[in-house]
């Protein structure tokens, strides 16, 4: 079984409350929008960190991570991008991603954005994944409450999801 922890939008943030959060994750999921690698940094210290740059990241963070990440988690197929949209509104581009995927018979199972500041955990029953958007966590934007997500995998099982939520300084 892994845990996960999912989390985008910091926008150079870093809370310490990411760390206790995080800390019984084996990998930590970032969807863009980074800001300073520093955050970066810190994560490495809690667990391995796979993420995406998003429309803010700088040459730093756009040399270290992809547009669009595409790897296993166990036996599940995960697919994170920063501006993705959600079931009934992905972006031109990562809906044919998707499509793509299951037609060459490689489904995703979990598809992760960021980018709207909005958290969304939602099937997508016509490709049988579940997407989520962890919503922000850093203090730049409108939301409210700044939310971060955990999840186990256990095989290509997905259970214990959790939405953790940290209220504005």
């Amino acid at each position: 079984m892994t845990r996960v922890g999912i989390i985008s939008d910091t926008h150079s943030w870093w809370d310490e409350r990411f760390a206790y959060y995080f800390s019984a994750c084996d990998i930590i999921l970032h969807a863009g929008d980074v800001g300073l690698p520093l955050v970066i940094d810190r994560l490495e210290t809690i667990a391995p960190v796979k993420g995406v740059y998003g429309n803010i990241d700088g040459p730093e963070i756009r040399e270290r991570f992809p547009l669009v990440a595409n790897f296993y988690i166990e036996s599940l197929h995960v697919v994170i991008t920063h501006i993705g949209g959600y079931p009934g509104k992905y972006e031109l581009g990562i809906k044919q991603t998707l499509l793509r995927e299951k037609e060459n018979g490689c489904p995703v199972d979990l598809f992760i954005s960021g980018h709207s500041h909005i958290l969304k955990v939602i099937p997508d029953k016509k490709l049988g994944l579940l997407h989520i958007n962890p919503g922000a966590a850093g203090i730049q934007g409108w939301q409210t409450v700044r939310t971060l997500v955990t999840l186990d995998i256990d095989g290509a099982k997905m259970q214990n999801l959790q939405v953790i939520e940290l209220a504005h300084l």
